[in-house]
């Protein structure tokens, strides 16, 4: 059933909002990856209100969807999604990168955040963690399903391909991972630094189920993940096409925004483009 015109609309403003709240955070906290959260925002947006079977009063429950930002240093925009969804106050990200605090620049553990499920950072290691879930909930009998989002620069580690061919072996079906495919790494694009593509017949060499999409349109996105999950009983793999710092025209396929801090005049700027008002 294909989503309706209102729900796409309301996606893509959250989507608009919490880009906005990222970049003005990046600013006064002076804490980077601007691009790579700004490139995964739909898929984050489109998982956390519309496609997981979650609960924030209750982020403990054993029957709960997980999710895994196996690209780490994305979690800027974790954070202002998991606060949007009600697992803490929108206030607390005003200690942003504070001495002591739980917001960083990668995800804390488990027991130091509510909605957080793996401390990733070290690329190549969230997808395996969320592997092992999927598996659990298989020997637990439980309902649940694993998701994660990749970068495709992550996609460099061996631990991921690895992963990839147990999945595959083992008919994982309640595995879904997403990768951001925004064509950039930290230093270069992704294609020139190791040869990447054909991604998506890489994904289906290693059996499973896969989806080219444009991972920056929210209907495309909520049309994959009705696919999942998969008639065939293989794991899903959406390959998301993205643009690295999407939602604002002078970051936008701009490397330089992996590591840069926005200054106030191009927070405004930002929010101005994304219609959010100061």
């Amino acid at each position: 059933m294909s989503a309706s015109s209102n729900l796409i609309q309301e996606l893509q403003q959250k989507a608009a909002l919490l880009r906005a709240r990222v970049i003005e955070t990046s600013h006064r906290a002076g804490l980077p990856h601007l691009g790579s959260c700004l490139s995964c925002m739909d898929l984050l947006t489109a998982l956390y209100f519309y496609q997981l079977n979650i609960d924030p009063k209750n982020p403990a429950d054993p029957t709960r969807d997980r999710f895994i930002l196996s690209k780490g240093h994305g979690v800027p925009a974790l954070f202002q999604v998991l606060a949007m969804r009600g697992y803490f106050p929108v206030s607390d990200l005003d200690h942003y990168g504070e001495d002591g605090g739980v917001f960083g620049e990668h995800p804390p553990t488990p027991s130091h955040l509510a909605g957080i499920e793996a401390a990733t950072g070290s690329l190549g290691h969230g997808m395996p963690m969320g592997l092992g879930m999927a598996l659990a909930a298989r020997v637990k009998a439980q309902p649940y399903s694993v998701y994660a989002i990749l970068g495709d620069g992550e996609c460099n580690e061996g631990s991921i391909w690895e992963s990839a061919m147990l999945a595959g072996a083992q008919m994982v079906s309640n595995f879904c991972v997403l990768i951001d495919f925004n064509k950039w790494q930290a230093t270069d694009r992704s294609e020139q630094v190791m040869a990447l593509n054909p991604l998506a017949d890489k994904w289906r060499a290693f059996g499973w189920d896969t989806l080219e999409i444009d991972g920056n349109n929210t209907q495309a996105i909520l049309e994959a993940l009705e696919c999942f999950p998969s008639k065939t009983g293989k794991p899903l793999a959406i390959i998301a096409h993205t643009i690295k710092g999407k939602g604002v025209s002078f970051m936008e396929d701009d490397n330089n925004w992996h590591y840069r801090i926005p200054t106030a005049e191009e927070v405004a700027l930002s929010k101005k483009e994304l219609g959010i008002a100061s």
